[in-house]
C-alpha cells in the first residue's frame, strides 16, 4: 500500500497478501454498488470480508457481488451461522457444493448457536481444510454461558491442529459477549490467558467498537488481527493502527529514533 504523502515515524504494516494484521470486515447486505463504492474507498485495507450471519441466502446479485470482492483479491465467506444452519439441517455435503458453487474457498466453523461436541467441530474443521481455508470461532453467543479462559485455549489449540488457519475469537456484531462484558469492555485477563499459549497471529479478535480496537492495537502492535469491523470503519481503524488517530498519537513517535 502506498500513502498519499510522506510522514517519518510510521509503524511497519504488513503488506497485503498478509497473514497477520488483517482486517476482517462483516458485510451485513451491502448492494452490489456499495460493494463496489466500499471497494474504491478502502479495498487496499480490506483483508477479508464475511457476509455476515445468514446473509448470503437473502442477498440478491449475490454472484456479482461476489464478483466485485474477487476483482478486487479480496477472500469472501459466508458467516459461521450460515455454516450452522446447513449443519443441524444435515446438509454439510449441501454447504461444501454451495461454497464451490460460489467460488467460496474460505469457510467459517462455528458453534455459536448450536451445540457441537468438539471432536465433532474439529472434525469439521479437518474435512473443509480439502477444499480451501479455514476459520473457526470460538467463544459463546449466549452471554450467560461464560467459558474460562483454559477451555479457550483448549478449544482453540484443537481447532488448530485440526487444520483452521485462524482462530476467531467470538464478541458477535455488538461487541458484548465472548471476549468482551455486556458492557463491551474487554475481558483483560481472559485475553492475556489465550496469549499465553496460543500465537497472536493466528487469533483473529472481533472488535467491531473503536475502544476495543483501540486496546488490542495498543496491546499487541498495528499488525493485530482484527475482525467484524464495519465497512465505513475500514479508513478510520487503518488510520488509528499506524497512529493517525488521536487515541493512537503517541504510541510510535520517536520509536525509531531512540532504538
Amino acid at each position: 500500500m502506498s500513502f498519499n504523502f510522506n510522514l517519518t515515524q510510521i509503524p511497519d504494516r504488513k503488506t497485503k497478501p498478509r497473514k497477520s494484521g488483517i482486517t476482517m470486515v462483516m458485510d451485513k447486505g451491502l448492494s452490489v454498488e456499495e460493494a463496489g463504492n466500499f471497494m474504491s474507498a478502502s479495498g487496499p485495507h480490506v483483508d477479508i470480508v464475511k457476509l455476515g450471519f445468514g446473509t448470503s441466502f437473502v442477498t440478491p446479485n449475490l454472484k456479482k457481488k461476489l464478483e466485485i470482492y474477487r476483482s478486487n483479491d479480496i477472500p469472501v465467506y459466508f458467516g459461521g451461522t450460515l455454516f450452522e444452519a446447513f449443519l443441524i439441517r444435515n446438509q454439510f455435503e449441501d454447504y461444501i457444493n454451495t461454497c464451490r458453487d460460489f467460488g467460496i474457498s474460505y469457510m467459517e466453523v462455528s458453534d455459536g448457536s448450536i451445540t457441537i461436541p468438539h471432536a465433532e467441530k474439529c472434525g469439521y474443521i479437518e474435512k473443509l481444510t480439502k477444499y480451501g481455508t479455514v476459520l473457526s470461532e470460538v467463544g459463546s453467543k449466549d452471554a450467560t454461558h461464560i467459558i474460562p479462559p483454559y477451555k479457550w485455549i483448549e478449544l482453540m489449540k484443537a481447532e488448530l491442529e485440526a487444520g483452521s488457519s485462524y482462530v476467531i475469537a467470538e464478541a458477535r456484531e455488538a461487541g458484548n459477549v465472548g471476549i468482551y462484558r455486556g458492557s463491551g469492555e474487554v475481558r483483560e485477563g481472559l485475553v492475556q490467558e489465550i496469549l499465553t499459549q496460543i500465537p497472536g497471529e493466528k487469533i483473529v479478535w472481533e472488535a467491531p467498537q473503536k475502544a476495543q480496537q483501540l486496546y488490542f492495537i495498543e496491546l499487541l502492535g498495528c499488525n493485530v488481527n482484527l475482525g467484524n469491523i464495519a465497512p465505513t470503519e475500514v479508513i478510520s481503524l487503518e488510520a488509528m493502527r499506524i497512529g493517525l488517530r488521536g487515541d493512537t498519537f503517541n504510541l510510535y513517535l520517536n520509536k525509531q529514533e531512540n532504538g
